[in-house]
């Protein structure tokens, strides 16, 4: 399944990676795309959404 989801406090490529990290050590499995200028995350991965932004939240980023 493939999350897509908003998230208007990325700012630089350094948010990207954190937000990356953070998905990854949750779920290892999971693919993780930034697009910094869009400012969304696209999550394929077998995690829920509200999971999926439960971890984008805890390190500090706002999701829609």
């Amino acid at each position: 399944m493939t999350i897509e989801l908003k998230v208007p406090s990325i700012a630089c490529e350094a948010c990207a990676k954190i937000i990356t990290e953070a998905i990854k050590t949750h779920e290892s499995d999971a693919k993780v795309k930034v697009d910094v200028e869009n400012k969304t995350v696209s999550v394929e991965t077998e995690a829920s959404e509200e999971s999926v932004r439960q971890i984008i939240q805890a390190v500090g980023h706002t999701v829609e």
